[in-house]
């Protein structure tokens, strides 16, 4: 599945946004993935998962950035992404479908930070970017 060229348009000028408020971002994107679906904080034993958190912070600006790494390399999305991919298959043993989990509460998260912006064409080129972002990181299990 390849992005067109008015869905990139919508990612990478929606991103400066987004970008802007990484952290907040991050840190209740991650919020809702593991309120909605608790199974999740499997992963993190070691973390503090209260809302707000250090821990939930700095993985949630983490998550964004790699976003933002697919963002800024748009056209090659699966290089960008690699070794992120082969350390949640190969170290961290990540169920693949977290992946596509984590994209929904990130697109839930973007909608209700920009109501404005989140048009049913940003809507849909985000969903598709997000696709597109999660069967990549989950190559590495195929």
């Amino acid at each position: 599945m390849s992005l067109t060229r008015a869905e990139r348009n919508i990612i990478v000028s929606m991103w400066g946004k987004i970008a802007a408020q990484a952290d907040a971002i991050g840190t209740e994107t991650l919020e809702r993935l593991f309120a909605s679906y608790p199974q999740t904080t499997t992963y993190f034993p070691h973390f503090d998962l209260h809302p707000g958190s250090a821990h939930l912070r700095s993985h949630g600006s983490k998550v964004v950035s790699a976003v933002g790494d697919a963002v800024k390399n748009i056209d090659d999305i699966a290089s960008a992404l690699s070794k992120l991919g082969e350390l949640h298959a190969y170290i961290l043993r990540v169920d693949p479908v977290n992946f596509k989990l984590l994209a929904h509460c990130l697109l839930v998260t973007v909608a209700s930070h920009f109501p404005a912006d989140f048009t049913a064409d940003a809507h849909a080129a985000w969903d598709k970017f997000l696709s597109v972002v999660s069967s990549v990181l989950t190559e590495k299990y195929r």
